[in-house]
């Protein structure tokens, strides 16, 4: 069995949401529900949050979680990972984000699995499309081969429906597993022209012939991108946290 780690990258500087990693959902904050789940999914003891700020850093020692100072200047959160795996070893890093406080433990199980075939490398997980999502470009869709690689990801919604679709649009859920060699491999790597043009970090493992090993999942019930989202997620905590 592979030895796995949890990595969760976190800062605060995000653009339509500055702060948001402590943003107080329900009296703890957003970055510990993150935590708290990635631990009650079973997948790995070792569990650690990786940020840029010493903000974060201190709200993670409040509550007992491992955090690890990074480098500002990360242009992505693989690279911040890829930190992580530089001074910490393990056969796998699972990429689960920090803005995922409602983040499905079935699924976050459901992306380690792949990683007992000696030849996946890297995995990834998709969900069916919801009606209504298929041409919002903020939806990422993937379509995949016959083993269950995935052949592109778009914002586009793909395959383009020349003839009616045999099954429905899968949507990508944007939470990666990747085994230490490419991990380590990615920084070095420039960026990829059909990473440029769709903005999807993701392409540029397949531009470099990476594989990655497409699992179904379930998304997160919300996001939290923006200050309305983390209202709609104290919403939804409200009606599952015992009175």
């Amino acid at each position: 069995m592979p030895t796995n780690v949890i990595v969760i990258p976190a800062r605060m500087g995000s653009t339509r949401f500055p702060g948001k990693p402590l943003v107080d959902l329900c009296g703890k904050p957003m970055i510990q529900w993150v935590y708290e789940r990635s631990i009650a999914s079973g997948v790995s003891s070792e569990v650690i949050v990786a940020t840029p700020d010493q903000e974060i850093i201190d709200a993670c020692a409040s509550f007992g979680a491992k955090a690890m100072l990074t480098r500002m200047d990360h242009p992505t959160g693989t690279d911040r990972i890829a930190e992580v795996a530089d001074t910490i070893e393990a056969d796998v890093y699972i990429n689960v984000q920090g803005d995922e406080p409602l983040i499905d433990m079935a699924t976050i199980r459901a992306i380690a699995e792949p990683f007992n075939d000696q030849s996946v490398h890297m995995a990834s997980v998709y969900s069916e499309c919801p009606p209504g999502e298929e041409d919002n470009p903020s939806v990422v869709k993937t379509v995949t081969d016959l083993k269950g690689n995935a052949l592109y990801f778009s914002r586009h919604a793909i395959p383009y429906p020349r003839n009616p679709r045999p099954f429905p649009l899968k949507k990508h859920i944007g939470i990666y597993a990747y085994r230490r060699s490419v991990l380590m491999e990615y920084p070095s790597w420039p960026q990829t022209p059909l990473e440029l043009a769709e903005s999807l970090e993701q392409l540029r493992f397949l531009e470099n012939g990476i594989a990655i090993r497409m699992v179904e999942g379930k998304g997160s019930v919300v996001s939290v991108d923006t200050p309305e989202q983390a209202d709609e997620v104290r919403m939804y905590l409200s009606t599952q946290l015992p009175v």
